[in-house]
């Protein structure tokens, strides 16, 4: 193999070995891993035998499993088995290590035992950052993912599917005992094994009728009305891309918009993103540290209660509305088209006209503001040129948000935050207008 760059011979035998610290260069992310769990107080994390038994056999140090946790998890290495595997052949682990390599047993348990342990010391981490200025920008950006769960359709129950096989079950049950009332008017000789398998039959889905019947009372004393067999937390949840959904959990992250770092993270089973904008919030408030933050979020999270809520808290929630009403279909105005007055406590069609009060309403328990409601009229419930002659029976009702800000908050924050950026100001030529300071 001349002419070719050649390696050393694997026989070879060194007089002085080489150094393990020579195969980690010094600016090698896992010296980081090293440094910062080394300064860590595990006991006062609450890692379980971070103090070692007088007796038995020695065991290894949290410090030693929670170094090989972090480099998977910055690897993309969750599995414990692979973990092990990698211990034993990757240089960079086998520095950090100390050429200690665990089995996936004790990588396992000792991720189940730690949890929360774990989990401050992410906090530990995110308090680092902010220490270091890499916090400090206060606007963060929120979103979920939804995970698979070991658990699959046919071993998750809600009430709907549970009736569904149980009345599939009970047409089954119904099929058989009509064929056996047929095989007793008949006279054949093959009728007694054909009657045999048929009560077999019988006999194995009334089985499962009272396997069903037993998770019907689970279900009635489950408080999301929904059973999972196999991961007794995991819970079905509407997906974009599997018309069937997914059987998982929903995690929750928070990032910060400058360094995209996680400031933080929760695992729920809760499958709609708009119960979590909070909640989450305030973590990530608790977090940074600032007084005031900003909060980006996709429309999924529009909530008028969680909105107000983080807006109580000190928290501008940035999310855009959903805009579910048919009217702009239907070649009608939508509520978007229609200006909200705080001064007056109003509303103005897009003709100009001014809308009339005339109604309060209940809402969830409580009453709500006054509403107004459009006056039947052609030109102020289609835009001009959209034709159509019954126009003049439609209504649109209109209610301003609880808070008395104006159902407007939300689009005038995202005007003023527009205009807040410098290339947007110097294109636009103009400041935000006062309702945008109001919001």
């Amino acid at each position: 193999m001349t002419g070719f760059i050649e390696g050393k011979d694997r026989r070879q035998t060194i007089l002085l070995p080489e150094c393990l610290d020579d195969y980690v260069t010094q600016d090698n992310p896992v010296r980081v891993i090293d440094a910062f769990i080394d300064e860590l107080d595990l006991l006062a994390l609450g890692f379980a035998r971070a103090q070692p038994a007088a007796t038995g056999r020695p065991a290894y140090h949290p410090a030693i499993l929670l170094k090989i946790y972090l480099y998977g998890y910055l690897h993309r290495v969750p599995s414990s088995r692979r973990l092990e595997r990698e211990a034993g052949r990757n240089l960079e682990l086998i520095w950090l290590t100390g050429q200690l390599a665990p089995d996936f047993k004790t990588l396992a348990d000792f991720r189940r035992d730690n949890a929360e342990a774990i989990r401050d010391t992410c906090r530990q981490f995110v308090l680092l950052c902010r220490s270091l200025g890499l916090l400090a920008g206060g606007e963060v950006a929120l979103d979920g993912s939804k995970f698979k769960a070991v658990n699959s359709h046919e071993r998750n129950f809600t009430r709907a599917k549970l009736a569904k096989q149980m009345a599939k079950i009970e047409a089954s049950i119904a099929g058989y005992l009509k064929a056996l009332d047929q095989a007793d008017q008949a006279e054949e000789e093959r009728t007694a094994a054909k009657v045999e398998k048929l009560q077999d039959k019988i006999a194995t889905l009334r089985q499962r009728m009272q396997a069903l019947q037993a998770i019907g009372e689970q279900l009635e004393a489950s408080p999301d009305q929904q059973v999972s067999l196999t991961d007794p937390d995991a819970r079905a949840m509407s997906t974009s891309t599997d018309p069937r959904g997914i059987v998982g959990y929903n995690v929750q992250t928070v990032l910060d918009t400058q360094h995209h770092l996680i400031v933080a993270h929760e695992v729920t089973n809760v499958g709609p993103d708009r119960h979590h904008l909070t909640s989450m919030a305030s973590q990530a408030q608790a977090a940074m540290g600032p007084e005031e933050l900003t909060v980006l979020a996709d429309r999924g999270y529009y909530a008028g209660e969680e909105i107000l809520e983080c807006q109580q808290a000190g928290i501008t929630a940035l999310v855009p509305k959903p805009l579910t009403s048919p009217a702009k279909a239907e070649g009608r105005f939508g509520k978007q088209d229609f200006t909200y007055e705080p001064d007056d406590d109003t509303y103005r069609c897009p003709a100009g006209e001014q809308l009339t009060r005339r109604f309060a309403s209940v809402e969830k328990g409580s009453t709500g503001p006054p509403g107004a409601q459009v006056v039947p009229s052609r030109r102020n419930v289609r835009p001009a040129g959209s034709g159509g002659s019954g126009a003049g029976s439609m209504k649109r009702c209109l209610r301003p948000w609880r808070s008395g800000s104006g159902r407007d908050l939300m689009p005038c924050r995202f005007a003023k935050a527009r205009l807040s950026m410098p290339s947007a100001r110097s294109r636009a030529g103009w400041e935000p207008h006062t309702s945008s300071q109001r919001a």
